[in-house]
């Protein structure tokens, strides 16, 4: 990333020289800063937010000028990007971008993701806007930016406007008919950008969801309007709409924030009470009076499995059921290991599975059947089960015991377990009644006892 390696291994060595050593965050001071990226320029596709899938495509680097950075320590020494005044023939076109105008929040997660082992994925392709009547008369071009940074890292698209005004004597891009500056590269500035997080968001079946979308404008622009699409399987609709200062729910409990979407250019949405239908991909559409620009994130909905061991027959040999069921999504494995004393578990092949279940929510069950052999001591049966939902695979399980008139099971999974407890407290609570029902009973004959003895004895008197 950047078209000087010796530049980012700078840049590295110092942030790794500065690691542990973290000033104070009250010591810490925001120092304007490069960010250098490689990217490549899509001659061909026309987009607004989106990577291009086809089209011609050709080496690009992109500075953005004097981005703002709070500096931990790790910036000392770092220089300014400077160009070259030599253009050769395979020299990547260089778009030299100034943030004046707009803030650029996940500035340090570009600037360090070489550092931090992240890729960069970056995109350049000529923005065509939808003029109005003053922007039909400019000589300026627009070009647009998508930047993404893997592994739970940023999306970044950026609205660029070329500089109108030529130097004498300039020497113009072959291709792009643009004046390059006397270091060689295209002069921009950002209008325009829309922030969110690239990560898949998994969440579970009922749970709530903020899907991230914020947005940063140049002094002249109007906000006219915030959409929130949702894509999945083919289909399309809207989720919330804002424009004009008037938001509307398409899906219940959807909400936005006005008062942030105004004041912090925050656009994000808050989802609760999760279903299956709001899987997807969701796109945040912010529109100007000038531009218009979105971000994809996807939201996967996530159900985990609920597992149970039970004894289907004993004669003549012992099935054992794994019922698996109300999970989502589809894939979920199911493993059988038999443990018997002194041997070394191994993995039981020959399971068999029930058709598969789709409940009116929309989650999965299934079924797993083996046939036990208790073998001459006995042998113990676990049911793992793995599925995307779970940290780690849930385990239930059942001892098989051979005697001479059949089998004995032991359940000795935790809802065994619990059942054990709960039928222990039931023996306890069982006791207490009949114990306080002899004791009732003890006192009543004592009473009716005494009244009769002072009968007797006024009947003698």
């Amino acid at each position: 990333m950047g078209s000087e390696p010796s530049w980012w291994l700078l840049l590295c060595l110092a942030v790794s020289g500065a690691a542990g050593t973290d000033p104070p965050t009250a010591e810490r001071r925001w120092q304007p800063t490069d960010i250098v990226l490689d990217c490549f320029l899509v001659t061909e596709d026309r987009h607004r937010g989106a990577f291009a899938n086809s089209g011609d495509r050709e080496r690009a680097l992109l500075v953005l000028k004097q981005v703002p950075v709070l500096d931990d320590g790790s910036l000392e020494g770092i220089t300014d990007f400077q160009g070259s005044t030599e253009t050769k023939h395979d020299s990547p076109i260089t778009f030299e971008a100034s943030v004046d105008l707009v803030q650029i929040p996940q500035a340090e997660a570009l600037l360090h993701a070489d550092c931090s082992g992240k890729a960069v994925t970056c995109e350049i392709s000529q923005y065509f806007i939808q003029a109005r009547q003053e922007a039909t008369f400019e000589k300026a071009q627009w070009f647009i930016s998508n930047v993404q940074v893997s592994r739970g890292g940023p999306s970044v698209s950026m609205v660029m406007k070329t500089l109108r005004d030529a130097e004498a004597g300039a020497v113009w891009h072959p291709t792009l008919n643009l004046p390059l500056s006397p270091q060689g590269t295209v002069k921009t500035e950002v209008e325009f950008q829309v922030t969110s997080e690239t990560q898949t968001l998994n969440h579970l079946l009922g749970s709530s969801v903020s899907l991230h979308c914020s947005f940063s404008m140049a002094p002249g622009l109007d906000l006219t309007g915030v959409e929130w699409r949702l894509q999945h399987q083919g289909s399309g609709q809207l989720v919330y709409s804002w424009k004009t200062g008037q938001g509307q729910a398409k899906r219940k409990g959807a909400t936005l924030e006005p008062e942030e979407l105004l004041m912090a250019g925050n656009a994000s949405l808050t989802l609760p009470n999760l279903t299956l239908k709001d899987e997807g991909n969701y796109i945040c559409q912010v529109s100007t009076s000038l531009y218009q620009v979105q971000q994809i994130m996807p939201l996967n909905v996530l159900a985990p499995p609920k597992v149970q061991l039970n004894l289907a027959n004993k004669d003549p040999l012992p099935s054992l059921v794994c019922s698996i069921a109300g999970y989502y999504p589809l894939d979920v494995a199911v493993t059988w290991i038999r443990e018997e004393l002194g041997r070394i578990p191994a993995q039981v092949s020959g399971a068999s599975f029930s058709s598969l279940r789709q409940s009116m929510m929309g989650t999965y069950s299934i079924s797993s059947t083996v046939t036990a052999e208790p073998g001459p001591t006995g042998a113990t049966y676990i049911c793992q089960v793995a599925h995307v939902s779970l940290e780690e695979p849930l385990t239930v399980s059942m001892r098989v015991l051979p005697n001479a008139g059949g089998s004995l099971y032991h359940d000795e999974s935790p809802a065994s377990d619990e059942m054990k407890q709960r039928g222990a407290l039931g023996v306890v609570f069982a006791s207490i009644i009949f114990l306080s029902a002899l004791l009732f009973l003890g006192l009543h004959r004592r009473q009716a006892s005494s009244s009769r003895s002072t009968k007797t004895m006024r009947h003698s008197g």
